[in-house]
């Protein structure tokens, strides 16, 4: 029996894409896209239910190595428009999904959904959202000093700085030309799938345990995108712990998000993301 027609359409976009011979690439270059989706295995059952496709990113324009800091992240969003609106002009999606923690070029990525009226949605916006509706205060763990700088600026933007409770910093920043990684992020992932430990992992559970108990946290998310394995490790250990609090990961929250605006017949507000030529406009706007 052939599998019926999915409500759901999905370009699912990478947030850059790393040359093939670099040095700093650990997913494959290559192959089908269940293997080239980061963390497939667990989210896997929220892509039953539709029809996707997976961009594997444009390559990067600022180097080969992963995107950290303010600049970088302004190259990925400028090579990443294009994408978006080729997946909007194609007609063959009925919403795009932004892959990555930082999510670049989310807004105007946005703007040229709405020309097509599909939703896109990202990730770190959709993680603050669904936080919102599952506590009161949540907060952040995230990977380096540049990349959480660049994170509070996502949550300014999104106008949650009243529910962020704060961002906690691991210290653990990507490795890169001139600068060796202190801590190898993958060979820490792959320590705490086969024994359920790490340094790294220990040092993110400490932080969600004082964001708990001194920021006020009530939900925890994740900043980077490369540390979105430890979502179940994390909420594991927590609970375990006593803490009854949820952990949310950009990839889920992302997906669910899209399948909600796309049920609900929304894209984006054309008063948040005008067009060329409104028919109406606003004398006076608030901030």
């Amino acid at each position: 029996m052939s599998k019926p027609h999915s409500n759901y359409r999905f370009m699912l976009i990478q947030a850059f894409r790393l040359p093939e011979n670099s040095p700093y690439r650990h997913a494959a270059y290559e192959g089908p896209k269940e293997k080239l989706l980061m963390n497939y295995e667990q989210i896997k059952h929220l892509l039953a239910d539709v029809e996707w496709d997976l961009h594997p990113g444009a390559p990067t324009t600022y180097g080969d190595w992963p995107v950290e800091n303010q600049e970088e992240f302004a190259h990925s969003a400028a090579q990443r428009l294009p994408v978006v609106k080729e997946a909007c002009e194609s007609g063959k999606y009925n919403a795009v999904v932004l892959l990555g923690g930082g999510e670049p070029g989310f807004h105007p990525s946005r703007e040229i959904g709405r020309r097509y009226r599909l939703p896109v949605t990202g990730c770190a916006f959709s993680q603050m959202h669904v936080a919102s509706l599952l506590g009161n205060r949540f907060s952040v763990i995230d990977l380096a000093e540049n990349h959480s700088s660049y994170y509070a600026s996502l949550v300014l933007q999104h106008r949650y700085a009243e529910r962020c409770g704060s961002i906690r910093n691991l210290h653990l920043p990507h490795a890169r030309p001139g600068l060796d990684a202190a801590i190898d992020l993958y060979t820490q992932k792959n320590q705490v799938i086969e024994s359920g430990t790490s340094e790294m992992f220990e040092t993110a559970v400490s932080e969600a345990v004082t964001a708990i108990e001194e920021d006020g946290a009530e939900v925890i998310i994740f900043g980077c995108s490369a540390l979105y394995w430890m979502q179940p490790f994390l909420e594991k250990r927590l609970n375990e712990m006593g803490w009854e609090i949820p952990v949310l990961e950009g990839y889920r929250c992302a997906i669910e998000l899209a399948k909600l605006l796309v049920d609900l017949g929304q894209s984006v507000s054309g008063l948040a993301y005008p067009g060329d030529r409104p028919q109406k406009w606003r004398r006076k706007k608030f901030v």
